[in-house]
């Protein structure tokens, strides 16, 4: 059995960790908690969560880190340093680095010293990243081989769109400056991935800070500032090299290469267009994409536009690169695809757990390509859920889904003004891995609705020992 820590941080292989006990630490996961856009006037912080189902502590928050600064939407978070790191003694994952999505400031967390009571360890400034990098709104952490840490970005100080990335010294965290070279450099930033057997790195596009930071306008969608590009950069010299359009309105958000490292290939979520696509390297050392699976738009009466769509906000796949997992925010449903056949991904597992369309509401269904029917209102221990799932983690051995329900707290009040009122949850879907399926867990509940300070929008999910998001094999 693989053993964790013995040959650095992480596991050799991405199923040496599928069967990895020992640093699963599936006892307690890390979630930003934000006040943005709530009303209340109070800092974000990291909770700590007991999931440990044998604890009396089970589904309750035990620790909370508050920021010193108001308004800083905390968001997504990656390790100081992580599995493509394996071999190397002398590293310890022990730092979680949280950007600032709207702030554009970095906390870095010492998760290492009390495991289910953090600390801040240092916070960078945003006029240092300002400086140095001449980007702001950072956004996806990745922890690299050589040490460093680099971070996207989505803008420039002025709140224009620019995807660089932000490198960090993974010793002291000072910002050492930009990673990418040249000044062809992308008009829009959000997620990345890299994988340097392929001399690869992909970045994704959101959309325009200064636009899309108090809500969506409809009529943005039309002016050039939200993404529709696959970025793809040389890993070696760092020069951005390609982009692949994925169509007007997609909005491609996570992205995602197969584990293997050996796999020239990946997907990648569209939001808007709610639709999944390959990526894949070709003879001739481009790269291209297929669409591979597409949520039909629901045609509605009761809300912003007649045409609904899935609004797909986060993927995953599985550590033995087997199942594609991925959230639909509006229509309300996740889903799980097998990928054994990676052009030809096959439904195998749904589970409503809210969304715009429930039986009953403002939202009323009038064509539907896929149910004959609104699902019912999602309730889980006597409490309807509000909003939609969204953020996902897989346990490293894949058998059980975490889901949280906030995506940005701009949106949430905009498309969900209950879920900012009454706060995010967080539930387990049980999973089968043999044949696909998905359950939820209804003894699983985390209500950040009734946190100490008031309700607050619980965002992206971490375990101590690493995750399917967090860890890149090289």
């Amino acid at each position: 059995m693989a053993k964790c820590g013995a040959c650095g941080p992480g596991y050799k292989t991405p199923l040496d960790a599928m069967k990895g006990k020992s640093c699963q630490l599936e006892e307690i996961v890390y979630l930003p908690c934000i006040y943005r856009n709530t009303g209340i006037e109070k800092p974000d912080y990291v909770a700590t969560v007991d999931i440990d189902p044998k604890s009396p502590h089970y589904c309750q928050v035990i620790h909370r880190l508050p920021m010193p600064n108001l308004r800083d939407e905390l968001h997504h978070s990656g390790w100081n340093t992580c599995s493509s790191s394996f071999g190397d003694v002398t590293k310890k994952r022990n730092r979680l680095i949280f950007p600032s999505l709207i702030s554009s400031r970095i906390y870095v967390v010492d998760v290492g010293t009390d495991m289910r009571a953090p600390r801040i360890h240092k916070m960078i400034e945003p006029v240092n990243v300002f400086w140095k990098c001449g980007l702001a709104n950072p956004h996806t952490t990745h922890c690299l081989g050589n040490g460093e840490i680099m971070i996207s970005s989505m803008g420039d100080p002025s709140g224009n769109g620019k995807g660089g990335f932000i490198l960090l010294d993974g010793e002291t965290f000072e910002v050492k400056g930009n990673w990418e070279k040249g000044s062809n450099i992308p008009k829009l930033g959000y997620d990345f991935w890299y994988q340097p057997r392929h001399n690869v790195l992909m970045s994704t596009e959101w959309g325009m800070p200064k636009v899309l930071a108090n809500g969506l306008d409809p009529a943005d969608l039309k002016t050039g500032s939200y993404g529709r590009y696959i970025n793809v950069w040389d890993w070696t010299t760092h020069v951005f090299t390609q982009s692949i359009d994925l169509g007007e309105d997609s909005i491609p958000l996570e992205i995602r290469f197969l584990h293997n490292p050996d796999a020239a290939e990946g997907y990648v979520g569209c939001a808007l267009s709610s639709a999944i696509h390959r990526f894949y390297k070709t003879g001739n050392g481009n790269w291209a994409v297929e669409k591979v699976v597409q949520v039909p738009s629901k045609k509605v009466n009761g809300w912003l536009f007649p045409d609904m769509p899935g609004l797909i906000t986060d993927i995953l796949i599985s550590l033995d690169d087997r199942f594609l997992y991925f959230s639909n925010w509006l229509h309300g449903d996740i889903r799980q695809y097998d990928i054994s056949d990676t052009r030809k991904p096959r439904l195998v597992g749904q589970v409503f757990l809210g969304g715009k369309i429930p039986r009953g509401g403002p939202v009323v269904v009038v064509e539907d390509q896929e149910l004959n029917s609104q699902p019912e209102p999602f309730v889980i221990k006597g409490k309807r859920v509000q909003g939609g799932p969204q953020m996902i983690q897989l346990s490293l051995d894949g058998k059980r889904l975490y889901v949280s329900t906030s995506l940005y707290s701009a949106w949430d009040k905009q498309f969900y003004p209950d879920l900012v009122k009454e706060g995010s949850v967080m539930l387990q879907i049980d999973v089968d891995t043999e044949k696909g399926g998905l359950k939820v867990n209804k003894n699983f509940l985390v209500d950040f609705g009734k946190e100490p300070d008031g309700p607050v929008l619980a965002h992206e999910i971490r375990y101590p020992g690493g995750d399917c998001s967090s860890d890149i094999w090289v």
